[in-house]
Parts: structure tokens; sequence; C-alpha cells
């Protein structure tokens, strides 16, 4: 149940937003946001909420004619006295971005025509629109029939940001997520440590605002504001958190100067570290002509790599341009990949359940892995540094400030030795593991989402694979978190030892997280491969062909009365399954006039829950198929989710196979297809003889598609 928020509540948890600032963060406060706390705390209660309900919005620009609420009193008066004293001034203060938050583009162009014709302005992109309203007012005021007195600018914006900033780390959260916690939209961490600073000092918080707040406005800059804040003297700084955002805003205005002025451009992203910045720098630069400077950058980086994603970056691009090398690493990995399965196309929707679902029918385990395997294990493994002993700045921070910093290793080495020491077999980690998920089960993190099958692929790979090799990755991780988060391998597979395996459909590409992934796998000491998908129609594929018999047509509420399957394997019967089912509720006469089936038939027959986990095993590893399959596929799975649980199979739908192979008949329903194939239906609207018929139909449809094969084999 939704929770109603109490009088004045805005106003409390505003103090308790403000109390952040009397501990370790009161150092970081600029002279402007210092000013705005002793002001704000000497206001009125009337005037603090209104001060407040203006902070809540999400731009500085506010209606004035919003602010009537019931717990202030003489609101519009008060405004007046706020206006006087100096807290809200009229739309002259308004920034570009405020202006384009409150404002819609019709509205806009509706100002414009205010200093001449709207001709064309329709056409263009709300931020440009913007760009010419804020050059028009600049030279000639705002349009007087605009009603500049029903907006109000909040004159202690920039204070107000600065402090969200310090509290929330970014430039996008605002006060509005106290609410959300309260109401139970939002969920937060209740062991974070509130006496945290983010930065280092103050003049690393101010940096950092420069160029946090830069960043954000950067849409809204025109070619001149950028080319004039490209030549700023930058503030230095070298704390961690700063220098993020600092590498953030160069590489974004370096991007948008390239098109006005290339020279500069490349000099502005030369000065941002950050590894997408130095790749960037590198190539445009090569594209240039800089091939000895950009030569003596990468053996720099090779020589001495500040992450992993950006040494595989440089070795590869040093091969190629320097050494004659015609190919990638990441074309060596595809051409050289260990193995090629052939896998039925129905799969090509879910391509890694469909080679678990190929190597399970030859007898080997599989588990689907991707990065939630090893972020699991790594939080699990080293939760108590993690969210204990680590920092959460504040209740809304889900990533440690370690992680976030990418220095966990750095600060935390002597107890991440320690406990892998302790660890001292694959007894003790798994009992450390199981201990973690219990202890903290649920609790809100940002490496992984908890689930009952959580442990599964863990204990799988503390089983199967050397200790040695798992804690080898583990301090990778712990030393580069930011390069190693992402881009693991699909699946890990034990077919008498352990491999990881990249699976790779047609048309997919290796990207340079996953290949950093791989290489570090095999330098733990891992089986990793590279395992590329050809779609064929597998014999061995099972093709499960479904018909249900139901109350009503919608799945909401109605309910299934019969179900009927028919198991095929390279075009052959191999099983079959048939059942009334008790829908717990009446059937409608002309349901039983359609269908058959009374309530009477039903009384005695098993409900769904009796016979769910027979129609999964049997529906296992299969491609369900069926006459019009959302109509079948919909209903069971929402049977399923009545018991909570989760069916998930590849569809396939014999209307749209038998169009395909038989284009052009007057009626695809199964009634009059039957009648034209010439196929022996015992009682329509029956379950288990329609999905035969419907069998045959999908074996009409594979031969249609041999023969065509076979032709394109004899013509070619």
């Amino acid at each position: 149940m939704r929770k109603d928020l109490p009088p004045r509540y805005y106003l409390t948890h505003f103090f308790e937003f403000l109390s952040f600032f009397e501990g370790a963060n009161q150092e970081l406060l600029s002279d402007s946001a210092q000013q705005f706390v002793s002001r704000f705390k000497a206001l009125s209660d009337d005037k603090q909420c209104i001060v407040v309900r203006a902070a809540n919005r999400k731009y500085a620009v506010i209606d004035r004619s919003q602010f009537n609420y019931a717990e202030i009193n003489s609101p519009q008066a008060q405004i007046d006295e706020l206006v006087d004293e100096g807290w809200f001034g009229d739309l002259s203060h308004a920034s570009t971005s405020d202006i384009a938050g409150v404002l819609t583009k019709d509205a806009i162009v509706e100002l414009l025509g205010e200093y001449g014709s709207t001709q064309g302005l329709n056409a263009l992109t709300k931020p440009k629109l913007i760009a010419l309203l804020d050059a028009e007012i600049k030279q000639k005021g705002w349009p007087t029939r605009f009603a500049l007195d029903q907006y109000l600018v909040c004159l202690f914006d920039d204070a107000l940001r600065y402090l969200l900033f310090l509290y929330f780390g970014n430039t996008k959260s605002r006060l509005n997520q106290f609410s959300m916690r309260d109401l139970g939209v939002m969920r937060t961490r209740a062991d974070s440590v509130s006496d945290i600073a983010r930065f280092d000092h103050n003049n690393d918080a101010q940096a950092a605002w420069y160029y946090a707040k830069h960043h954000t406005q950067l849409t809204y800059y025109d070619d001149d504001k950028m080319l004039s804040l490209s030549h700023d003297d930058f503030p230095a700084t070298d704390g961690v958190s700063a220098c993020f955002f600092k590498d953030q805003f160069l590489y974004a205005l370096s991007l948008k100067l390239m098109d006005i002025d290339r020279v500069n451009g490349l000099r502005i992203m030369s000065l941002a570290e950050s590894d997408k910045a130095k790749e960037k720098w590198l190539r445009e630069s090569y594209k240039d002509g800089q091939v000895e400077e950009v030569k003596a950058a990468l053996e720099q980086i090779i020589d001495n790599p500040q992450s992993d994603t950006l040494l595989a970056f440089a070795e590869d691009f040093y091969a190629r341009k320097y050494h004659k090398k015609r190919t990638s690493t990441v074309t060596d990995m595809l051409r050289n990949a260990s193995r090629t399965l052939a896998i039925d196309v129905s799969q090509n929707q879910q391509v890694e359940r469909g080679v678990l679902a190929h190597y399970a029918r030859e007898g080997i385990t599989g588990w689907r892995t991707e990065n939630r395997l090893w972020r699991s294990l790594f939080g699990l493994t080293f939760w108590k540094l993690l969210y204990e002993e680590d920092t959460l700045v504040t209740e809304f921070d889900r990533r440690p400030l370690s992680l976030k910093q990418n220095n966990f290793y750095a600060k935390f080495e002597s107890g991440i030795e320690a406990l892998l020491t302790q660890l001292d077999s694959k007894e003790k980690l798994r009992f450390h593991v199981h201990k973690m998920a219990t202890m903290h089960y649920g609790k809100v993190n940002s490496l992984f989402m908890w689930s009952s099958h959580l442990l599964t692929p863990i204990e799988a790979l503390i089983e199967h694979a050397s200790l040695d090799a798992i804690y080898a990755l583990l301090r990778m991780m712990c030393r580069d978190f930011e390069s190693l988060r992402d881009g693991f391998p699909d699946i890990m597979v034990f077919d008498g030892t352990l491999r990881f395996e990249e699976i790779k459909a047609p048309g997919d590409q290796l990207r340079r997280n996953q290949l950093v992934s791989i290489q570090r796998l095999q330098q733990a000491g891992f089986d990793v491969a590279v395992t590329t998908v050809e779609w064929v129609r597998d014999p061995a594929q099972p093709y499960v062909v479904v018909d249900i018999e139901t109350t009503g047509g919608n799945n909401s509420y109605n309910r299934i009365t019969e179900i009927g399957m028919v198991k095929l394997i390279a075009g052959e019967e191999v099983a079959r399954y048939q059942t009334l089912i008790n829908p717990q509720r009446r059937i409608p006469s002309n349901i039983t006039r359609l269908t058959g089936i009374s309530d009477e038939m039903v009384a005695d027959a098993p409900v769904f829950e009796q016979v769910a986990d027979d129609i999964a095993t049997f529906t296992e590893d299969a491609v369900f198929v069926a006459h019009n399959v959302n109509f079948d596929y919909g209903f069971i799975k929402q049977e399923f989710a009545r018991l909570e649980q989760v069916y998930r199979r590849p569809k396939m739908c014999t209307v749209r196979e038998i169009r395909r192979t038989y284009p052009g008949l007057p009626s695809y329903s199964l009634a009059n297809l039957t009648r034209h194939f010439e196929i022996t239906m015992e009682r329509h609207h029956r379950a288990l003889s329609d999905a035969k018929a419907a069998a045959e139909l999908l074996k009409l449809a594979f031969e249609k598609d041999d023969e065509a094969v076979v032709s394109k084999i004899n013509s070619a």
C-alpha cells in the first residue's frame, strides 16, 4: 500500500539532507553554499517550506501559481517577500537548460514568433530552438507578451545543486529521492556511513563541480561558448573522484570541438586520462598523420598500462599499424575459435540457451554465467570489505567508493590477501560464500541481483576449477574492477574438465571488454573458447507441438481445460501427452458446444498445479510449437506465473511456417489446412487431435525447406 506523506514532510527531509553537511562534508562547502544554509535556517517556517518546495522541482524555473499549498500561510505574499529578499528573481536569471526544461517545444516556437517568423522552426531540435531563443533574449530582451511575473527563478539554484552534487555524487539526482524512499518506491541501504566525504578537500570538490556542471550544460552551449570554454584555465585536481568528472567533461567537450576546430578538439582530448579518450585520441591522431607521436604513446602504454582494456587496445593497434599485422586480436581469436556448433535455427532468439540444450543432449553439463558468476562471487567473497569496511557515503549509494574510484586493491590489499590466505581450501571458500549469502540475502548492492539459483554456478566453479585460478581472477578484479566488471563469457561447461565459452552467432562481434575478460581468464589458468554457431535444421532438436482448450480467449482470467502435446525429433513422433485439466471455474455453454468438454468431464481432472511439472519436463529443451502459438504459449506461461514459476521456451508458429512455405492458400485456419492437405482429424477442438494435426503441418513445412535446400544445391 502506498504511504501518505505527513504535513511539511518536504521541510523535514530537507533538514535531514542539510544534516549531511554538519560533519566531514562541511569543509567541502563553497562560500555560496555556506551562505545558503545559514540564510535558509534563518527563514520562517512558511518561507522555508516555499524554498524547499521550489528546491524539490527539477528545474530552477518555477510557476508561482503552483505554490498555493495548504501547509503554507499566505503563500503568494510569502513569495513576494522572498523575491524582495533575493531568493527568487525574474527569468533574466534563468539558464537555457532551465528554460528548456520548463517550456515545451511549442511554447519556445511561440516565443520565437514574437521576434519574427516561425517558418522552419518546428523542424529544429529543442536545444537548437533554445539556442535561438537565448540569442534573441540577449539581443532584444524577453517578449512583452510573455507573463514574466508568473515565472520565477531560484537564485539559490547553483548553491543548491552544489550541495546535491556533494550529497549524491552526480548532477542528476534530486531531492525527490527522499520521498521515493519514504513512499517505498526506492530501496536504499540503511547501513551507509553518513559522516564520510566524497572528495579529499574543498578544492577537489569545487573542481569536480566545475567539470560536472559544464558537462551537464554542454548540450546547450553554442560554438562560441565551447571554443571559449576550451581556453579556460581548467581547475587542477589529482583527486580520484574529481578526475573522473574532469575526464568525462574533457572527452565530451573534445568530441563537440572536433567538428568546429579539429586541432583544438584533439588538444582537449589529449588532456583526458580515461581509456576511451586515450583510444580516440590515438586513432584520430594517427588519421591526421602523427604516426611517430602515436607510436611513442602506444609504446608508453604497453610499458606502463593504466588498465587492461587500454593495454589490449594498445597492443592490438601497435601490432596492426607498426608491425604490418593485417588482422586484429579480435579477428584472430574468432578465426582460431576452438569449436563451431551447428544449432537448430529455432534457437536464434536465445542462442546461449540453444547451445546449453545441445550440450545437455550430449550429456554435457553447462551453466549460463556471463557477468553474474564472477560479479556475484566477487561480491560475496569480499562483502565485508566492500559493504562494511568500505564506505557508502549515503543510503542512496549502491556502489562502494573503492569500486567507483577503481582502487579497491590499493585500499584493502592487506585485508584481501589475509582473507584469501584464510580461505585456503575449496571447502572454506564454499562455506564463506554460503555464509555471506545467508547473512546478506536481499540487500541492495551494485554487483548482482539476488535469486534462489545464485549459488548454483558458483558451487560448480568451486568444485571443478582450480582454487589458484579462481583466486588469480579475483585478484585481477580487485586490482582493476573497471576493466573486469563485465565482458565475461556466456556459459561455463563441464565435460570432464571445466571451460568457459563465449558464444557468437552469425553477425555477432567480439567487443573489447569481452576480449579483455577472455584474456584475463586465460592468464588465470582457465580454458576459454570462442564458440561460433551455425544455424541449421538440427535433426536432434526436439519440437513439442501443443494445443490447449480453454474456458475463453483471455488468459488473464480464463483457464485451461485440456492440453495435448506431441514431441517430434527428426520429424518422427517420439512421445505424446494429453490430460483434461480442472479449470476451477464453470465452463461456458458455448465453449462446451465448441469443444465437447463439460463441467462434469473435468470435475475429477487434476488442476494445473498438479500437472505443471509434467508439462515443464515434457517441453524442456524443446521448441514450443502451436497453431497461432502466442495463444497457447500465453495461457501456459500465465498458468505457471500463477504458481510463481517462470516458463520460457523458444516458440514456433505453424501458421507462420505454412504461410512461408505454402504462400497463397485461401485460409490458414487449422480446420481448412487439414482439409487442404488431407490430414486426418479425430475431433476438431480437442487438444491432442489438434496437436497431432499441427504436428503434421510442421512436418510439411520442414519437408518444403529440405526440398528448397536440395534444389539450391543441384542448381549451384
